[in-house]
């Protein structure tokens, strides 16, 4: 057995107005023939139904009571579809906001790129290539042949035929006892003494 304070919160939970999709919630309507369950429009179809048969057997009173039922949800569906609708616009705002918050970032980007490619010192510099003989012969994708060959060697011939000259002797250093004078004359000084 449930105990009163599981009641009261069950009962208070009912009058509660769900956050949920009135649209497609299914109700169940007490009406004067009985339940309706369904949907807002699938209970406004039926008590249109029934207040269209009572009109048809003449009785006015229950004809004018199905279709104040069928009134009341459909009240109910529209205040429904106006705040889905309402809550439709709110989003679309947001994403217009959002889109041209994105625009405004894009074009600034744009611009700070058109800045960057105007300014040389901020765009970026070419790698440097050595163009000298040394290295751009190995890169030239040329096959070497024997002509080339050839027109290589003279300039390496004529270095190897040039003479060498002789290197000059530097004086020998002179023993530790004789004058400086005689020392640096040794080579004529004996000749002219004997």
């Amino acid at each position: 057995m449930r105990s009163s304070k599981s009641r009261s919160r069950a009962k208070n939970n009912r009058n509660r107005p769900s956050g949920g999709n009135v649209v497609n919630r299914v109700f169940d309507s007490s009406g004067p023939e009985g339940k309706v369950r369904g949907t807002p429009q699938q209970i406004i179809d039926k008590y249109n139904q029934l207040a269209r048969d009572a009109q048809l057997g003449n009785d006015r009173v229950a004809t004018e009571n199905f279709q104040q039922h069928a009134e009341h949800y459909l009240r109910m569906l529209s205040e429904a579809q106006r705040e889905v609708e309402a809550r439709r616009e709110e989003q679309e705002r947001q994403n217009r906001e959002r889109q041209a918050e994105r625009d405004r970032e894009r074009a600034e980007r744009q611009e700070r790129e058109a800045a960057r490619q105007a300014d040389p010192a901020e765009a970026p510099q070419p790698d440097v290539v050595d163009f000298s003989a040394e290295a751009a012969a190995p890169e030239s994708g040329l096959v070497e042949t024997p002509e080339s060959k050839d027109a290589e060697q003279p300039e390496a011939t004529e270095r190897k035929e040039k003479p060498r000259r002789p290197r000059a002797r530097k004086p020998k250093a002179a023993p530790a006892g004789e004058d400086a004078p005689a020392a640096a004359g040794k080579g004529d000084a004996p000749e002219a003494a004997e």
